[in-house]
């Protein structure tokens, strides 16, 4: 059973992170509070596998929200929720505790990665956010994919368009639609989203 807990002061962003975070095969629940106060009482009654903080809310807020819960619980596992301007709260955060940060920009192929990244990568490296993870090597239990359809796991993985991928890799729209059709089955999901999170836990994309 694999929980997330989203910490954000606005509810339209708490209500679009719940529904995409959801979405991460192995998420068996996800909830929300709205304040950093809010974090500090639930999360030692539940234990939730993973937060995502908002750097910057009322009261407390969630740098020294992290603060606050990594020096009583070190093996808690954080990761902050910054818009463009938050990089100095972000790097206070990590300094404090948190594994990384994202953008809450991202698309939702690239959350549902780093949520499924930031769920089995135990430590990242602070000056890099979920992007400069260590690679972990394939699972055993991971689909044979072709060398195409790695290809097009990697391109969702960065977020881009199947024109974009296509483009890329000198084929068509179609013909990567086609590829992405067989990856889906491969991977047992059913969307691009989840073909990204699936490929971070079998560790064929890095």
């Amino acid at each position: 059973m694999t929980t997330v807990l989203i910490c954000d002061d606005l509810r339209a962003v708490r209500d679009g992170l719940r529904q995409s975070v959801a979405g991460v095969p192995g998420v068996t629940r996800v909830d929300t509070v709205a304040s950093g106060e809010e974090a500090l009482v639930r999360w030692p009654v539940e234990r939730h596998d993973l937060i995502l903080m908002d750097v910057q809310m009322p009261g407390i807020g969630g740098v020294e929200a992290t603060r606050r819960l990594v020096r009583e619980f070190p093996d808690v596992n954080i990761v902050m929720l910054t818009q463009a301007t938050d990089r100095e709260a972000a790097a206070a955060a990590i300094a404090g505790g948190a594994r990384g940060y994202m953008h809450k920009t991202v698309s939702r192929e690239q959350l549902c990665a780093m949520v499924a990244n930031a769920l089995t990568v135990s430590e990242l490296p602070p000056d890099e956010g979920l992007n400069g993870h260590p690679h972990r090597g394939v699972s055993e239990h991971a689909p044979d994919l072709t060398q195409r359809e790695l290809q097009v796991l990697t391109g969702m993985a960065g977020g881009k368009s199947n024109a974009q991928i296509g483009r890329d890799l000198f084929l068509s729209e179609d013909t990567i639609k086609t590829h992405a059709r067989r990856l889906f089955r491969k991977l047992e999901v059913g969307d691009r989203a989840q073909a990204v999170a699936a490929g971070f836990r079998h560790g064929l994309v890095s």
